[in-house]
């Protein structure tokens, strides 16, 4: 019993860590394929590979934990790579999903399974490869991001001011409300080592931004920075 409760807490503290990591991004990428085994070094540069286009990947290996996945995030903007086997039954089950803005599908037989794909919009596209995969990945959530942050321009209307001003997007305010804790910050060394150790545990793991980094622990000077 106390064996079982302690792999529970091993779970839960595993996957709260992973939520923690992943609030430095809006999004939510799975990649769900029934063959993923870290053990194998495919699987492992396959990871590597997405997790030089986003920080944090969920790992399925079932349709049933991708489902699970995407309803307990239904309001964070969602990308699914998906093996082909798997994908033909998945994709009936969340392509309504509101939140969902793109699924991949990453097989071993492209023209098989463009047949089944093409009835379906919210496949974008059908690869053997992992690389294109990623580099239609990085559009989008470029795409993704600049949808976060686009203030709409509203024009003056009658009677309409406070109005428009409650539909400015929440993130434009959060914005410069940040911009103005960061110029009113003190920025002394241990601010610098504060952050890089915070940004160290958000991106554990991952090899590109840890070297980015480390590169910014080693060279930061205050006077070549931009403000």
């Amino acid at each position: 019993m106390g064996g079982k409760n302690s792999k529970q807490d091993t779970t839960a503290s595993a996957s709260t860590m992973q939520q923690r990591r992943r609030m430095v991004e809006n999004y939510m990428v799975i990649w769900v394929d029934g063959n993923i085994d870290m053990a194998n070094e495919d699987c492992q540069n396959t990871l590597a590979q997405l997790r030089g286009v986003v920080n944090e990947v969920t790992e399925c290996t079932t349709a049933e934990q991708c489902i699970a996945k995407l309803q307990e995030n239904s309001e964070e903007t969602s990308f699914v790579i998906s093996s082909g086997a798997l994908g033909q039954h998945l994709v009936p089950d969340i392509h309504g999903i509101p939140k969902l803005d793109a699924i991949y599908i990453f097989c071993g037989n492209k023209q098989w399974h463009e047949v089944w794909a093409k009835n379906w919009t919210t496949i974008k596209s059908v690869h053997t490869s992992i690389k294109p995969i990623c580099e239609a990945l990085s559009v989008a959530i470029k795409q993704c991001d600049h949808d976060q942050v686009t203030v709409s321009i509203i024009g003056a209307n009658e009677g309409g001011s406070s109005e428009d001003l409650n539909r400015l997007e929440p993130s434009f305010m959060y914005t410069q409300i940040f911009k103005e804790i960061l110029l009113d910050m003190d920025h002394d060394q241990q601010a610098i080592k504060d952050l890089v150790t915070f940004c160290q545990e958000q991106y554990k793991g991952n090899k590109k931004e840890l070297k980015i980094i480390d590169e910014f622990q080693r060279t930061y000077q205050p006077a070549l920075a931009i403000w």
